[in-house]
């Protein structure tokens, strides 16, 4: 409690005139704003800390709504702000403090759950909040009657990232909630892509074109620079500078071509400049030399009633080098057995080309994922792998 002050009376926080008194009134000289710096949520590995350069301003100089003003969220202006994820993860982070620092009052949730969340934005008015996929899927898993029972058109912007959306989960938002569903792309290192609901109307899967403060490019392996329609890594970079790993200066080296910098994943830049994701290269399925790409196979599964969530990944074949392995989390009300199982597999036969159907089929107790939507498929595969040399 020696370093908690409040203003008013709060339990277990000092007065905040204490913290002040004895002090000039003014301020002090050579004041210049400091910044956080941000981890990596390291589901490869160890976190890093992403050192920024200082802006060397003075605090009143500077705007504090982060990227808020990307997405057109102003200061004030009514907004509330709802932070539906823990605040370790960067962009949960990001955006509540933006939203604080501008003026917006926080509804923080102690935990999630789909019918307390539209309960919260329906009782105070919620007007913008940070999403993840699965939250989406979950939401729209409940009873019609439940989803009646509260209005949710306070809600301006419900930006999501973090994780691959499936198409059919993203109509399904918008027709619900309508065009507040935006989407972006974008790492903690930076970014990145912002597709409006009319943007991904209009060029379906799309995660949108370049921030006004960010470039997209692809490159192939080679660092040549690809041009629209062709399928490559994709790079982003920031024109507010870059950015280094905190005592890794290894780290920072690699992984980056000029001023650009990739996380690892694959997309295309279409002509319009709009960008399209595939999957990371280590995510991907190469079976007898085909390459396969798990979201499509995850969002097919999705579309059967009894999976919650689901996860697609290579596991070892003699010939093939790798067949694609399906695993399933149990919607509620659904027990795993081999029927269940058989009747998954026969609904994906019926939406996925013979090469990127799933050849088999385990069920999960609870998907491996942080409470930010990333999917720990490492934690998936590495079991099916031990023995063998995966070719990735």
């Amino acid at each position: 409690a020696t370093h908690r002050y409040g203003v008013g009376t709060v339990p277990g926080c000092r007065p905040y005139a204490e913290l002040l008194a004895g002090h000039p009134a003014t301020e002090p000289d050579g004041r210049t704003l400091g910044w956080v710096m941000n981890y990596t949520s390291g589901t490869t590995g160890r976190p890093r800390g992403i050192r920024r350069p200082l802006p060397g301003k003075r605090p009143e100089e500077t705007y504090l709504g982060g990227f808020l003003g990307i997405f057109g969220i102003r200061p004030f202006d009514g907004n509330v702000h709802l932070v539906c994820s823990p605040l370790y993860h960067t962009a949960v982070l990001q955006f509540a403090s933006a939203a604080l620092h501008i003026g917006h009052p926080l509804v923080l949730m102690d935990g999630w759950s789909p019918e307390e969340m539209l309960r919260l934005i329906d009782t105070h008015r919620c007007t913008h909040t940070h999403m993840v996929p699965t939250q989406f899927h979950r939401l729209l898993a409940l009873p019609d009657e439940v989803k009646a029972r509260y209005d949710v058109s306070s809600v301006r912007h419900a930006i999501h990232g973090a994780a691959p959306c499936p198409d059919h989960v993203k109509r399904a938002m918008i027709d619900w909630w309508g065009s507040c569903v935006e989407e972006y792309y974008a790492a903690s290192e930076g970014g990145g892509a912002f597709a409006t609901a009319e943007d991904w109307l209009k060029k379906p899967g799309t995660v949108g074109k370049a921030w006004p403060i960010s470039e997209l490019a692809v490159f192939d392996d080679d660092g040549n620079r690809l041009p629209a329609g062709e399928l490559g890594t994709v790079y982003m970079k920031m024109s507010t500078g870059g950015f280094s790993y905190h005592k890794d200066e290894a780290k920072t080296r690699v992984n980056r071509i000029g001023d650009f910098f990739t996380v690892g994943d694959l997309g295309v830049l279409d002509a319009d400049g709009y960008l399209f994701l595939r999957d990371r290269k280590i995510d991907m399925i190469i079976a007898g030399g085909v390459n396969i790409y798990p979201a499509e196979i995850e969002s097919a599964l999705l579309t059967h009633p009894a999976v919650a969530d689901a996860a697609a990944f290579g596991i070892p074949h003699a010939d093939r080098g790798e067949e694609v392995k399906a695993v399933v989390e149990p919607a509620d009300g659904h027990e795993p057995s081999d029927a269940l199982a058989a009747a998954i597999l026969a609904h994906c036969e019926e939406r996925l080309a013979g090469y990127k159907r799933p050849r088999s089929l385990d069920f999960i107790a609870a998907m491996p994922r942080d409470p930010n939507g990333k999917l720990y498929k490492r934690r998936l595969r590495e079991p099916y792998w031990e023995g063998f040399e995966r070719p990735l």
